[in-house]
């Protein structure tokens, strides 16, 4: 299979957008959001789901738009393919204008851009093969093709040996994998992601998005990609926004969102990742020195903007005396270290104040805690 190319279509000239000499890489992105919302009619009457969406998306990342329920994830995805036609403001592809398409270049345009599901969506009444070569079916492409598109796209996903097989005889992780080759069959350039490993175990997950990395590198596939999970978000976008009551709350590469979140909504979401005080510690911990025998806990935070690991012997002789790892690590996203340390600091020379200015030389942020015995 070959990277999908882009989508051509004859445009008229109403639909084409003026370039920008502002900000020239917004020219070049793939998908942009100009302005966009969405109002549904309630039964309280309207309901604003987004408000004045600005987003760029270039061609070829992986892009997370994550948010509590309720945030505007779906509505926005969903304006890509005019699932949802936005109530004010406009989606470009390629800067073009879809907002006036008939449904002719709609027709065209959702050929180009495949999308995947939380609940799979499959036919139960059909097999693997029939599921993944429907959509073929109704675009009328020749059988010969038809079988050949088939079998290259089970292939991509590991289901060969499934072909015959039925929707109720596959795990969850199978059955997302039909979906995705689903996805696939008219080589789109764009593909959505609704949730797609939400309904999905955490080892089920990682195969998934291992898979949808494999594709967008190997295809050069555009991935937008919606869900309320970080873990999510940092095994596989290169960056992401945050929504929250239908607004763009936080927004850029993955690491700088993971190593500083700014945005409370963006820190609550990060809560889960992130190891707080252990509760034996916490129970035990003082906030005034009561006796010299009591260890400083210092936190020690790396957000990222020094792409070295910390290192950690001539950080333990800089402080001195005894120094105890209490908990937390520190991984890699992109390049760049991120993570935590609690460390438990006693017999030193230094008060609490020097070992924190000390620690400042090797973290980007350090706190003191309190003391324990």
């Amino acid at each position: 299979m070959t990277a999908a190319t882009p989508l051509r279509l004859e445009i008229p000239e109403r639909h084409k957008v003026e370039q920008t000499e502002l900000h020239p890489q917004l020219n070049h992105a793939h998908v942009r959001f100009i302005g966009v919302g969405k109002t549904y009619n309630g039964q309280q009457g309207p309901v604003a789901a987004l408000h004045g969406i600005d987003l760029a998306i270039q061609r070829g990342e992986v892009f997370g738009i994550i948010g509590r329920s309720g945030a505007g994830k779906s509505s926005l995805i969903r304006t890509i393919n005019r699932l949802e036609q936005p109530s004010s403001g406009r989606v470009l592809i390629d800067q073009v204008d879809i907002g006036e398409f008939d449904e002719d270049r709609l027709v065209t345009l959702r050929r180009r851009i495949g999308m995947i599901f939380q609940h799979f969506n499959l036919m139960s009444a059909k097999t693997v093969w029939q599921n993944v070569e429907l959509p073929l079916k109704v675009a009328g492409v020749p059988r010969e093709q038809r079988e050949r598109k088939v079998r290259e796209l089970l292939e991509l996903v590991g289901l060969q040996a499934k072909h015959k097989a039925y929707p109720a005889q596959l795990s969850g992780g199978q059955k997302q994998r039909v979906g995705i080759a689903r996805a696939l069959v008219h080589d789109p350039e764009i593909l959505l992601c609704d949730e797609a490993t939400s309904a999905l175990d955490p080892e089920t997950t990682q195969s998934i998005l291992g898979l949808l990395r494999e594709i967008n590198q190997r295809l050069g596939l555009t991935i937008v990609l919606i869900t309320h999970e970080m873990a999510v978000i940092r095994d596989i976008c290169d960056r992401v926004v945050v929504l929250e009551h239908g607004r763009v709350v936080e927004q850029g590469p993955v690491w700088e969102v993971f190593g500083n979140p700014q945005h409370e909504v963006s820190k609550t979401l990060l809560a889960p990742l992130q190891h707080g005080l252990p509760a034996e510690l916490q129970s035990r911990l003082q906030t005034q020195l009561q006796s010299p025998e009591a260890a400083v806990v210092l936190r020690l935070q790396f957000t990222g903007s020094a792409t070295d690991e910390p290192d950690l012997a001539a950080l333990f002789a800089a402080l001195g005396g005894r120094v105890r790892l209490l908990q937390g690590g520190v991984e890699r996203i992109q390049g760049h270290a991120l993570g935590q340390l609690l460390l438990a600091v006693s017999g030193s020379s230094l008060g609490a104040e020097e070992l924190r200015l000390r620690a400042s030389r090797w973290a980007q942020q350090v706190e003191v805690l309190g003391y324990v015995v």
